[in-house]
């Protein structure tokens, strides 16, 4: 079986530490806990082709304005999920613009982008238009939602399905 490094990028409080638990452990958390530096988990994803993969999670320190991410921690990941909060409409920005960096320092690698706490879609800050706005990007994009587990084994098993197509 081969292992892969998948970064979770994305500004604070987005939901990156709740959806690797979700992921990982099958839990969620109702209090906040600040990620310091990068917290690593690890999950092996059966495919639909039979194969498996070892996703080895990197969960990152989100990004704020007053700390950026620390990108030496993206050093050799195969991939990456970008994740932002569907209430708060500048983690879908700030998304946008983590991806540019990232792909200038990784290059082309695999990822997808989610837009987390989809439970709480009536308070959704996201427009049609900027949707489309990202859709127009070609980016595969899921709604996920680390409070209930809705669509957060598809992200991760989606990126894995990529990473193996990669090798």
């Amino acid at each position: 079986m081969r292992a892969r490094k998948v970064c979770l990028i994305g500004d604070f409080a987005v939901g990156k530490t709740s959806l690797v638990s979700r992921f990982v452990h099958s839990t969620f958390g109702e209090q906040y806990l600040t990620t310091v530096g990068v917290k690593i988990d690890t999950k092996e994803v059966c495919l639909p082709s039979g194969d498996s993969v070892k996703l080895v999670l990197w969960d990152i320190a989100g990004k704020s304005e007053f700390a950026p991410i620390d990108t030496s921690y993206l050093r050799d990941a195969a991939g990456y999920l970008l994740v932002a909060d569907g209430t708060r409409v500048e983690t879908l920005h700030s998304a946008v613009e983590l991806q540019a960096s990232v792909e200038r320092q990784l290059g082309r690698v695999p990822f997808g982008l989610v837009l987390n706490k989809a439970d709480l879609e009536d308070r959704w800050a996201l427009d049609r238009n900027r949707l489309a706005a990202v859709d127009l990007r070609g980016w595969r994009v899921g709604r996920t939602s680390a409070l209930n587990g809705n669509g957060v084994e598809t992200a991760f098993a989606q990126l894995g399905a990529q990473l193996m197509h990669e090798t």
